[in-house]
């Protein structure tokens, strides 16, 4: 799952906050830290984190690494660890991503940081519950994202009677009464294949049932089976409502995002980012959500909510495993948690001035904090070629080009 700077250009961005950089050696002072880029906004707060390190470390420097999403999430941090330079602190998803670079020996334990160290206090406790791998506390949380619900338009939903679909069936009526009126009824832009994936994928959880897709997605089933099929029948009904835009495969995230910002579309799912970037670009924008509709007679929790937990994980192989826990404890203190909340991302850790977290933003947290079942997306959870044969088939279905039986077939 990536985020709204997903169509960027391929380019790394390599910057230290005093300028130059530094060798790897047994007594250099230079601290690595490597992510997926999160915005020019962020980027600021970063490099004022880093500013306030080497201040605080005299000698020391810090090395941002900021990579295009895509490039970081495939083979972009693999590469990092496994160059001259690795990265101290890099960025990661919970789940099946993070449990693999335990395996590979990427990820310290860093559980007496926590408890008794520079990071003890720093993030609530409840915070680590999905950061921890076999009992071992392995990477500091730093946001927890909803990866989708069902943005709606308030004014544009009201002004044709359509009240924001629970269910199913009601979504599909309220396509069909969206597209009389000559409204598209939801914008999506699925070029990458994540963004509807990810939507859909949730849709196909809640009817085949967590374990179900769990088994499937871990590769211990075939994705080729009657439960899937059903569950892809629904995407070919939202096809045949005519539920999405036509150009959903051929326009990237953003050009989805803006049908939606510029009140061409009444609905838009997509992840819990979507609220700092429509304040950016589309501040007089009336919206809401709710979450996935239900399914009718779904094996799945329908109540269950699509997530993920993202945080930094200090390199097992680092020689300044006390440092990157002492730089991640300033990077989670109040006030640059606020600074990061001004930024648009909302940290676990306490910000100064919490009451500038805009209140959609407030509930989405409260969603996932809440929520009896947590779904992981395809391509954070799971491994990455299970989730991109997923999301292909998933764009089959959606665009037409294949029926339900064929997608799955050919995803193997």
């Amino acid at each position: 799952m990536v985020n709204r700077t997903a169509g960027a250009l391929a380019l790394v961005l390599l910057v230290s906050a005093c300028g130059g950089g530094g060798q790897s050696s047994a007594t250099d002072k230079v601290l690595r830290i490597a992510m997926s880029s999160p915005g020019e906004e962020q980027i600021k707060v970063w490099k004022d984190v880093a500013t306030q390190y080497e201040k605080t470390h005299p000698g020391a420097k810090v090395e941002l690494n900021f990579q295009e999403d895509d490039l970081y999430q495939t083979i972009g941090l693999q590469n990092l660890l496994n160059g001259r330079q690795a990265p101290d602190i890099y960025f990661e998803w919970a789940g099946d991503r993070l449990r693999t670079r335990v395996k590979d020996g990427f990820a310290a334990d860093i559980s007496a940081q926590v408890t008794g160290g520079p990071l003890k206090g720093v993030i609530p406790d409840e915070a680590y519950k999905r950061t921890t791998v076999d009992g071992k506390t392995v990477m500091v949380p730093f946001a927890a994202d909803v990866t989708n619900v069902l943005w709606y338009n308030t004014k544009i939903l009201a002004d044709a009677g359509v009240q924001p679909p629970k269910t199913f069936e009601e979504l599909l009526t309220a396509c069909d009464t969206l597209n009389a009126k000559g409204l598209t009824p939801i914008a999506s832009g699925n070029k990458d294949l994540w963004a509807a994936g990810n939507w859909l994928s949730h849709l196909v959880s809640r009817v085949v049932g967590e374990q179900s897709y769990q088994d499937v997605l871990s590769g211990k089933t075939p994705m080729a089976n009657p439960d899937w099929e059903r569950a892809l029948g629904y995407v070919a009904q939202l096809r045949d409502h005519k539920c999405v835009n036509s150009s959903a495969n051929a326009a990237n995230d953003n050009e989805g995002a803006q049908l939606f910002f510029q009140g061409k579309a009444a609905m838009h799912p997509i992840g819990s980012w979507l609220v700092s970037w429509a304040l950016d670009e589309a501040p007089k924008l009336n919206f809401d959500y709710v979450n996935l509709p239900a399914m009718t007679g779904g094996a799945g929790d329908q109540d269950s909510v699509i997530g993920v937990v993202t945080g930094y994980v200090i390199n097992a192989k680092s020689r300044k495993v006390k440092e990157s826990a002492e730089f991640l404890a300033l990077l989670n203190s109040p006030a640059n948690a606020a600074a990061f909340v001004k930024a648009g991302t909302v940290p676990q850790a306490k910000a100064e001035g919490a009451e500038q977290v805009d209140a959609r933003t407030t509930r989405l947290n409260e969603l996932l904090a809440d929520a009896r079942t947590v779904v992981s997306p395809p391509d954070t959870g799971y491994d990455l070629k299970r989730a991109d044969a997923l999301y292909r088939a998933l764009a089959a279905v959606l665009g037409g080009a294949k029926s339900p039986k064929e997608a799955l077939a050919a995803a193997g």
